[in-house]
């Protein structure tokens, strides 16, 4: 049953965008998940345990952004042998998806009709994502790492601008689901801020999920209903939606497997930073955009040079990026070309100080990188969805997780699996949506089984095998410049971390004009961007990242956005 929310929530802990101190770190967009992640550091679990613990929480208090019924990719640092592993907790297209399936009568289908349907439901990730790293890495079985979300679930938490603003923004098509506008609109609004919101429906779930160890979603009771909620939307008798029905079956989620990948490693500034592999394009992109930056001393440049430098350098790799990767089980992916300093340096020399490069750039081809040339054909940006999380957490020993998970759009499909309290996402839509071209390669078509090209970008640097620090940010395609941003921010023009990870932002993913954040077009560097021949549009927010810092003396320090989304909550486990 549903509880309506109700008045009387006692005050969540605050937001605060920086702390530093001693015995572990956790940073998060939410303050309550924060709490969760860093009682469970008090309590003497590790960075796994925490970080898990949190991302749990945040299927409670951030739920249009992520939860169990999606993905991410979940980076982790071990201090004892200084070595970075990541998991692949994508979603998977059902295996009767074709290459067209998003085509309808020989044309694309609307990114709206699509985005809201059983046809862009991906199989979940998240909780196979969870299980394998406590087993891996974590001190804490699923059980006790559920926990706490799932008493957050039941007791409820106090409902925010941003929590009532995500159910505003998507009211109408919330309300063509029964079981979204039961949970979500509750007497036909969505809950008051100040107001207290219940889920036990998902306080029930994560308790089946711990009891089954994950049994009862990938082939048992769980399960079931997802697979009714995707080939049976449940759609509000006489809503005018066409909500286009979904192909998973209870196969498909019994197949269902993390994958381990090797990270992506470049350097920079004599570092090294390490990221997400295909099918996840974060690594390769932030690398090669940094590798591009290398042959420049930004420390040096004025505000106007090294944000022309940094546009361009992500103009050009996202160029590369929408030609070459996608599912590496389906395509080959030269991950080692794309993060080549010599590939770089040919990309790099097609940068003016006082010329803006056209876009769309032309990819080029790292198998064979001719200086100056781009020899792989037109790579247009396709705009897609700005929603996610990410989370970052270190602990007393000096492990580290960086983890960005995701439903993709805001409120994913807009499914809630009936009786089970969940948004199913829309991640399939990150596919791209045509039909084949002979001779025309395109990485990131549908396919069986296959996963969609993404852009989450965790990223953990390390000095000499010692973590320097560790970010990532929600934001769609976004994210890799914030990203970048930060990095270049932080490394090369000596902001703090907090100041980097407050900055106005730009995001130029080859396009003719750059999306920038208010603050950035108010900047007295614009006008000389704009001098050199930068078009700008405005966009209200990018991204809303995370970040741990290692000190020198062993302190960690703890980032979370000022304002973004309603600003972060990071924490220590003892300030000072």
């Amino acid at each position: 049953m549903v509880v309506p929310a109700q008045a009387g929530a006692a005050e969540p802990p605050p937001r605060v965008p920086e702390q530093v101190g001693w015995g572990g770190a956790v940073s998060s967009v939410d303050p309550d998940a924060s709490q969760i992640g860093l009682d469970v550091l008090r309590r003497g679990g590790n960075a796994v345990d925490a970080a898990v613990a949190t991302a749990a929480a945040l299927g409670v208090t951030d739920p249009f952004s992520a939860g169990i019924g999606g993905g991410g990719f979940f980076m982790y640092y071990d201090a004892r042998t200084r070595r970075v592993s990541t998991l692949d907790g994508r979603e998977t297209a059902p295996r009767s998806a074709t290459d067209q399936l998003f085509v309808e009568n020989g044309a694309p289908l609307p990114f709206s009709e699509a985005m809201t349907s059983g046809l862009s439901v991906g199989v979940p990730g998240t909780p196979k994502t969870w299980q394998l790293a406590l087993r891996k890495w974590g001190t804490l079985n699923l059980r006790e790492a559920l926990a706490p979300a799932e008493a957050l679930a039941r007791r409820g938490f106090l409902v925010d601008q941003t929590f009532n603003t995500q159910i505003v923004n998507n009211a109408a098509r919330f309300a063509d689901f029964t079981s979204t506008r039961d949970l979500y609109l509750p007497g036909g609004q969505p809950p008051a801020v100040g107001s207290t919101f219940r889920n036990p429906q998902l306080a029930d779930t994560y308790r089946e999920l711990a009891r089954t160890e994950l049994a009862s979603l990938y082939g048992g009771a769980i399960g079931r209903d997802l697979v009714n909620a995707v080939r049976k939307p449940p759609v509000v008798p006489g809503s005018a939606r066409n909500v286009r029905a979904g192909d998973i079956k209870l196969s498909d989620l019994t197949r269902y497997q993390v994958e381990r990948r090797d990270p992506t490693r470049t350097t920079y500034r004599g570092l090294d930073v390490y990221g997400m592999a295909a099918p996840s394009s974060g690594g390769t992109t932030v690398g090669e955009a940094l590798n591009i930056l290398e042959s420049t001393d930004l420390s040096k440049a004025t505000d106007v040079e090294y944000l022309h430098r940094f546009i361009e350098a992500s103009k050009l790799s996202f160029a590369d990026r929408l030609r070459w990767i996608g599912d590496p089980a389906f395509s080959r992916v030269p991950a080692d070309g794309l993060l080549s300093q010599k590939f770089a340096d040919t990309r790099a020399c097609l940068i003016k100080p006082d010329a803006v490069l056209p876009a769309p750039q032309p990819a080029a081809d790292p198998r064979n990188p001719q200086p100056c040339q781009a020899t792989a054909g037109l790579s247009a940006q396709r705009e897609d969805a700005e929603r996610t999380t990410h989370l970052t957490v270190a602990d007393r020993w000096g492990n580290v997780v960086a983890y960005t998970l995701t439903i993709e759009a805001e409120g994913g499909s807009g499914i809630v699996v009936p009786g089970r309290g969940f948004l199913l996402n829309n991640e399939l839509t990150d596919f791209e949506f045509v039909a084949p071209t002979p001779g025309v390669p395109h990485p990131n078509l549908p396919g069986p089984g296959k996963r969609p090209r993404s852009s989450m970008a965790p990223t953990i640097v390390l000095d000499h095998g010692q973590v320097v620090l560790a970010v990532g940010s929600p934001g769609g395609a976004t994210i890799i410049t914030t990203v970048i941003q930060i990095l270049t921010g932080r490394l090369d023009r000596e902001l703090s971390l907090l100041d980097a990870v407050a900055a106005p932002r730009a995001s130029q993913r080859n396009a003719a004009t750059t999306p920038a954040e208010a603050g950035f077009l108010a900047a007295a560097s614009t006008a000389g961007l704009q001098a050199i021949g930068h078009r700008f549009s405005q966009n209200a927010e990018i991204g809303a990242a995370t970040a741990v810092e290692r000190a020198k003396d062993g302190r960690w320090r703890a980032v979370a956005e000022p304002t973004r989304r309603g600003g972060g909550a990071a924490r220590v486990v003892k300030v000072g």
